[in-house]
């Protein structure tokens, strides 16, 4: 498909969606729109989404080599048209390869992992930002100062309040795999020195599971990731007390190993509380575990794997899947059934306010009859309204 078919069918999609915005699926939830659409050669991949303290919704996915953005300003109701990043280079997409993105004030800030080969052969972190809705785009801004460090493609980026954001990847610089991380505090127009979050004792730390991050209102960076230690792939946490300046000793989740002699290639995620406290979700062999503090026991949500977590003011929220290219099921603050968001779904996330008042949505890559490939995205929860 050329640029000016993609632009037409694009805004073609949008429109359609301002008209199907309002309609309701069986649950009262809206239902959900389609964002992008392309052939295999094509495809749009690896969605993420922030929303803002004022209930904007930020959305970039990848599509080739190009990653596009749009926004939502009616709560999902509908998005403007999608805006190009500027060139990055080979882009590093598909397995949870794709994307970050975070709102600080007015300014949008979104990470990606690309490099003139790509492919593992060269790739680092490059940030872009807009302070004008994504019409403009500044960078991209390389995060790793060692190049080419970041060219396994996996990483993860959030922001705080006075606006903090960290950056976590998983960094070859030593020839080993090891957790590296990077803060700004000038809404992603400049990186600090990057600093060691976590070196495995047995050489690498799980070599294609993602990392992720949260930071809570007390200013603590959150950081998980799966290790590589003594024949286990179980998951670990380590927190800086000091806006990343520095990293505490990392900590195991759950209290049964997952003896694995390979790579799942699910990393799992987190999100902060209103009260900080820490959730996690993850994939331990067949089934998908849920932590809502560390004092707290290890829920299964039953057999599973992908997992994503988001949480509002009234809670977390989590989606997975079942099983790759399969259903996608998600479930709400203090709910003990999952509900079904999509049939067929890969790699869902989920994205909610962290601060303000504005719905909760999940996004996930969706495949039709017709195999067309597309992003999809639906508001499981809206301003001041639990979900039914």
């Amino acid at each position: 498909m050329n640029a000016t078919a993609h632009n037409f069918r694009s805004t073609t999609l949008f429109a359609l969606a301002l008209l199907l915005g309002n309609s309701l699926t069986g649950t009262g939830r809206a239902a959900a729109l389609e964002l992008a659409v392309g052939e295999r050669s094509a495809r749009p991949q690896q969605p993420q989404a922030a929303v803002d303290p004022r209930g904007v919704i930020h959305v970039v996915y990848g599509v080739r080599n190009t990653i596009h953005y749009c926004r939502s300003s009616d709560h999902g109701k509908s998005f403007s048209t999608p805006s190009e990043l500027p060139d990055l280079g080979v882009v590093a997409l598909g397995m949870r390869r794709g994307p970050r993105i975070a709102v600080v004030d007015d300014q949008v800030c979104v990470t990606a992992i690309g490099g003139p080969k790509g492919l593992g052969s060269d790739g680092d972190v490059l940030a872009c930002r807009s302070a004008d809705g994504g019409k403009t785009w500044q960078g991209p801004i390389r995060v790793n100062d060692a190049p080419n460090a970041a060219r396994e493609g996996l990483h993860g980026m959030a922001s705080g309040l006075d606006g903090l954001m960290c950056c976590v990847w998983l960094d070859l610089r030593h020839g080993k795999t090891e957790v590296m991380s990077s803060t700004s505090r000038d809404h992603g127009a400049t990186w600090t020195s990057n600093v060691i979050v976590y070196r495995s004792p047995d050489g690498s730390v799980c070599e294609c599971c993602h990392p992720s991050l949260a930071i809570g209102r007390d200013q603590r960076i959150h950081v998980l990731w799966r290790n590589s230690l003594a024949g286990n792939r179980d998951m670990y946490i380590a927190t800086s007390n000091d806006a990343g300046q520095t990293f505490g000793e990392a900590m195991m989740l759950g209290a049964d190993y997952w003896p694995l002699d390979a790579c799942p290639m699910d990393g799992g995620a987190i999100a902060c509380l209103a009260n900080n406290s820490i959730a996690t979700v993850w994939r331990r062999d067949e089934s998908v575990n849920l932590q809502l503090s560390p004092q707290t026991l290890v829920r299964s949500l039953g057999e599973g794997e992908q997992p994503w977590i988001a949480a509002s003011e009234r809670g977390a929220f989590i989606v997975w899947l079942k099983r790759r290219s399969g259903a996608a099921l998600w479930l709400g603050p203090d709910e003990a059934t999952p509900r079904q968001l999509a049939t067929v779904a890969s790699d869902p996330v989920v994205a909610a306010p962290w601060s303000g008042s504005g719905p909760v949505v999940a996004l996930w890559e969706g495949r039709d009859a017709q195999d067309r490939f597309t992003v999809m995205c639906e508001v499981l929860e809206m301003p001041g309204k639990a979900s039914n």
